[in-house]
């Protein structure tokens, strides 16, 4: 119970992303400077959180070996993934951009054969994804009964390729640092590579919007606190506390699905938001439950897979 309720505490952290990057965008900030100064401040954060544990120079070392590979896949995995995720917050409410950005679900499923050179498409995960796809699309289309085609457009695609970048470009940055760096140490590397990235978002975000505003400047810092660094903590830890329990696991994994409820009662809380729709709470709901059942099927796969090589079966054909 106490990692559940740690997982669920993480969630409410990580949903404040998508609370205040609408917040910005109401105010009138530009969603240029919300992602940006985002790795910016986390960039200031994480230099002092790993250099008080004296562990920057295994990350430089790093860096220096595998210069390409690191700017490459931090570009994918945190510009690729931030900036259209904050693009589309400009054409829906955040707790519409955090149901549909759970497509990355999906995307995590359809990219294992590339990740993993031999593996197959897990068809079964496939097929668990297709209600969280359900739920995006009614929650899609109710939306579309109260914009444009192009703002759904507008709102879609980035996130598509939010949904993609995310599992892409940080499984790719796994594999490459292996066990050389811890989780902290991995982000902070793939803050500084991804920086070139943000430095001309930058340059872009001062000659076509200006400079960010005093209230912008804070809403990113506080954003780069909660989600980048509180929430990540919260759920590394709880994930440690139930680690070799694949049901348990399952239980911390599926409280990320949180994270669409808190977006939702944060934005009506103090954005003023309205209630959605009937229609769009159960699609909210299809989402919420695929991705429960997700983490559920994939303890079950894992314990089963234990189970066999605990007895000596030889390892299913992947």
């Amino acid at each position: 119970m106490k990692a559940i309720l740690i997982g669920i505490l993480g969630a409410l952290f990580f949903s404040v992303t998508f609370i205040l990057n609408r917040s910005m965008e109401l105010d009138g900030g530009s969603w240029v400077w919300s992602a940006s100064l985002r790795f910016i401040f986390m960039l200031l954060i994480l230099l002092i959180i790993v250099g008080w544990r004296r562990d920057i120079q295994p990350v430089w070392a790093h860096l220096k070996q595998h210069p390409a590979a690191w700017l490459v896949w931090s570009t994918v995995g945190f510009g690729l993934f931030y900036a259209p995720m904050t693009f589309a917050t400009i054409y829906g409410p955040g707790w519409l951009v955090a149901a549909t950005f759970q497509l990355t679900i999906i995307a995590g499923s359809l990219l294992v054969p590339l990740l993993n050179k031999g593996s197959r498409i897990p068809i079964q995960a496939i097929f668990i994804s297709l209600i969280i796809l359900a739920g995006v699309c009614i929650i899609q289309f109710e939306h579309a009964t109260t914009v444009s085609l192009v703002s759904v457009i507008l709102s879609v695609l980035p996130l598509i390729i939010s949904a993609f970048a995310y599992p892409l470009g940080n499984r790719k940055m796994m594999q490459l640092v292996g066990k050389d760096l811890d989780t902290f140490q991995r982000i902070l590397g793939m803050t500084i590579a991804s920086m070139p990235f943000w430095l001309i978002l930058s340059i872009y975000g001062a000659f076509a919007h200006g400079m960010p505003g005093g209230s912008q400047v804070l809403q990113t810092f506080i954003v780069a606190i909660s989600s980048g660094i509180i929430a990540t903590a919260l759920f590394f830890y709880a994930t440690e506390l139930v680690h070799g329990d694949d049901h348990k696991l399952a239980g911390v994994e599926a409280t990320q699905s949180g994270e669409v409820v808190f977006a939702l009662l944060g934005e009506m809380f103090f954005l003023s938001a309205p209630l959605p729709s009937f229609v769009s709470i159960i699609g909210m709901l299809l989402v919420i439950f695929g991705m429960i059942l997700h983490s559920v099927v994939s303890a079950l796969g894992s314990r089963k897979k234990r189970h066999m090589y605990e007895h000596g079966d030889s390892p299913p054909a992947l």
